[in-house]
């Protein structure tokens, strides 16, 4: 009996190989999972790895079929009929190459432990295709502007953009205090500091991180900022403001948690306020196209309020 093998996509590279295989097999234990990897019984290209070891586009991974009951474990995600029509609510564009959507605040890019399903899944379900990929991501607390590609030969096009640096994208952001004209920010993010939470922190040994803000409105106490970026490390943007002393509104991981809570208290709204505004990059044909994402209704509380 030979081994089954799994390859990673796109959409799951990057994730941790536990957590890969907690949501793969939801009907395993977990103490299972560990087990199989601690002996050697699950390896990630043909070498043993650790639980905590980070997927990569591609990486083929070896469960022997003896240990599962890989029929018994195959995960259907059952997507809510309002989530389909809500997602084809927020398609911004779409043709035969790829979907412009502009994401919800807390809907993550793909499925995890803290969710059944993520756009990834309801895209696929949507279009009822399997050839849908993320093109890039966001997080999960950030709305607007993602791609998505309905064929690898776009994919791999727009992956080529991200790496020339030719695909330009902007945010718009509320900040805590009074930020003054525009400032480039150019750091490092160390993502191996990453907590429990999901945390990251600028740091010598990390990658460069660079970012220029731009003051759109002053609100007195806040600050309504345009941010272009210029590489997409984890939480840039976040990391960057808090570390200025600006962090953003209703920011749970790096923001000032007494002041959210006085925001939420005056405007109902608990929403990060970090939105991905804007994004240009160049068609199957060559042409330089661009797509902007309306903010959503608590977005533009905040900024009517505050």
């Amino acid at each position: 009996m030979s081994d089954k093998n799994l390859r990673i996509t796109e959409d799951h590279a990057g994730r941790r190989l536990d957590n890969f295989l907690f949501n793969v097999y939801k009907s395993l234990p977990k103490s299972k999972i560990y087990n199989m990897i601690r002996k050697g019984e699950i390896r990630v290209n043909s070498g043993r790895i650790k639980p905590s070891r980070k997927l990569h586009l591609d990486d083929e991974i070896r469960i022997p079929p003896y240990l599962i009951n890989f029929d018994e474990n195959e995960v259907i995600i059952k997507i809510p009929p309002s989530r389909i029509k809500e997602y084809w609510k927020s398609i911004l564009f779409e043709n035969n190459d790829y979907i412009v959507f502009n994401k919800d605040p807390e809907l993550s890019v793909h499925s995890g432990s803290n969710n059944q399903f993520g756009l990834i899944d309801i895209s696929r379900a949507a279009h009822e295709s399997d050839e849908i990929d993320l093109c890039h991501r966001i997080d999960k607390s950030t709305s607007g502007c993602i791609v998505l590609a309905k064929n690898k030969k776009f994919l791999r096009n727009f992956h080529t953009q991200l790496k020339d640096d030719k695909i330009t994208k902007k945010y718009e952001a509320i900040l805590m205090g009074q930020f003054k004209g525009n400032q480039r920010i150019e750091t490092k993010i160390d993502s191996s500091t990453k907590e429990f939470l999901h945390k990251v922190q600028e740091g010598s040994e990390g990658k460069a991180a660079i970012s220029e803000f731009k003051l759109i409105n002053n609100l007195g106490s806040y600050s309504h900022v345009e941010i272009l970026i210029f590489t997409g490390r984890m939480h840039q943007i976040r990391v960057q403001s808090a570390n200025i002393n600006l962090p953003i509104v209703n920011d749970k991981k790096y923001g000032d948690f007494a002041t959210n809570k006085l925001i939420f208290k005056e405007t109902g709204v608990s929403r990060l306020a970090l939105h991905s505004s804007f994004i240009e990059f160049y068609d199957q044909e060559g042409l330089k196209v661009s797509y902007k994402a309306p903010i959503d209704k608590e977005f533009g509380i905040l900024l009517g309020k505050l």
